[in-house]
């Protein structure tokens, strides 16, 4: 049976890739986008299976009704899917506030007012999946993107949490933790801070430690979300891509030998 899939930022990247891939084997999508023409090429190829819905995810009351429009048009939303976000590259120090800002208003606070919206409606189904695209950088940390960093920690907590909240009601949760791809989150997406000569060398060696085989192929995920999707029971936390695997194993071995390191002072601390 089809499903119905909501998701944001389908204009470009894996937000359009996957709409495709889901449009293809025969799903029906609602499809959000800042810019409703970036979506010209899905209404062209797949006519009434798409409902396009321009949207800034930074809008809750614009994010509200957007999803009640995907609910009434097609009676119910089986899976939700919170792409839309973008990269922020920039020291710490080189942060303007209003970087900072956006970036948590988009990549986490645009993420938590579309799920607000869809969960009741899947509580009263008593079904769905919400599929949270986080990034791998949820889980370890790169210097050069701290602020991205945070807002994809903030969207895992958030999402962990809400996992064990609504389990009971039939919904799923997973976050999709992808390293990084050959999208233009890295290029056109991207913001840039103002640099601060000081940080060159951290940069440099940030950048020059990335390789073309760093960067994985988009087109390689779909099968991978198309088999999480189709999951009876899919995973909390999803990584796409060899790099994500590799790294986070790494560094979750480093942090269990130092809480290990620390075991006794920390058991000692507790008092009693």
């Amino acid at each position: 049976m089809s499903k119905i899939i909501f998701i944001t930022g389908a204009s470009r990247g894996f937000g359009k890739l996957w709409a495709k891939a889901l449009l293809e084997r025969g799903d029906k999508v609602a499809a959000t986008a800042r810019n409703i023409d970036d979506l010209a090429d899905l209404i062209a190829g797949y006519g009434e299976a798409v409902l396009p819905i321009q949207l800034d995810v930074n809008d809750r009351e614009a994010g509200f009704a957007a999803v009640e429009k995907a609910n009434k048009h097609f009676g119910r939303i089986d899976v939700l899917i919170n792409n839309a976000g973008f990269g922020l590259f920039g020291a710490i120090e080189e942060t303007t506030e209003q970087q900072a800002r956006d970036q948590m208003e988009t990549n986490f606070f645009g993420l938590l007012w579309l799920t607000q919206a869809v969960v009741p409606i899947m509580r009263a189904q008593k079904s769905g999946h919400i599929i949270q695209v986080s990034s791998f950088l949820g889980l370890v940390t790169l210097p050069v993107l701290g602020i991205y960093n945070a807002s994809k920690y903030a969207v895992n907590g958030l999402s962990e949490t809400l996992a064990s909240e609504v389990k009971g009601f039939g919904i799923h949760v997973s976050l999709v933790e992808p390293n990084g791809f050959s999208t233009d989150w890295s290029g056109a997406s991207a913001v840039q801070a103002e640099p601060i000569e000081a940080y060159a060398p951290v940069k440099k060696a940030f950048f020059e430690g990335a390789t073309p085989d760093s960067w994985g192929n988009p087109e390689a995920t779909t099968n991978a979300v198309l088999q999480l999707i189709d999951s009876e029971n899919p995973p909390l936390h999803f990584l796409l891509g060899k790099i994500a695997y590799s790294g986070v194993k790494q560094v979750y071995g480093e942090r269990l030998a130092e809480f290990e390191a620390w075991k006794e002072v920390a058991v000692e601390a507790h008092g009693h």
